[in-house]
């Protein structure tokens, strides 16, 4: 099946805002429960915070959507891959996308406690700058990445 990764069009929303969903519950079951988030109450959320903001490439296979990347300048805002196309190299993918696309840097926040991603970045050349904690409502522990073409070009 050919696999394909472009711009995202309206008619992604829902399998889009279904495998995030998906893929933040399966990397932080606990954060997801103490939020309270349901799937339901994703869409406006999901139109406000990551369609009206990010350009959004989404990769695809067989014309089904399995992931995608979500880009604010050099900022990754979110790289998701549906949980059951996980270690399939989508996210890999997406990641030579956003170097394709951001050639010499690219930073990133994700949550200290989600290990599958510090560990997918870290693999991937990104190096933890900062530690914080996210803003309100999560207010959750999290970590700053970034990733240079030119580690000594700063």
């Amino acid at each position: 099946m050919q696999s394909n990764i472009r711009l995202y069009s309206p008619e992604d929303f829902e399998d889009i805002k279904r495998l995030w969903f998906e893929a933040e519950t399966v990397a932080m079951p606990k954060l997801m429960e103490r939020m309270g988030h349901k799937i339901e109450d994703a869409r406006e959320y999901f139109l406000k915070a990551v369609v009206a903001e990010d350009q959004i490439w989404v990769y695809e296979r067989g014309g089904i959507p399995l992931g995608f990347l979500g880009i604010q300048g050099a900022f990754i805002d979110r790289l998701y891959v549906d949980p059951s196309f996980h270690r399939q190299g989508i996210g890999q993918a997406l990641l030579m996308k956003a170097r394709q696309l951001l050639p010499k840097h690219i930073w990133l926040y994700t949550h200290a406690a989600n290990k599958m991603a510090r560990a997918f970045y870290e693999k991937n050349g990104f190096v933890a700058e900062k530690f914080g904690v996210s803003p309100e409502p999560e207010s959750e522990p999290d970590v700053e990445y970034h990733w240079w073409a030119h580690p000594l070009h700063k």
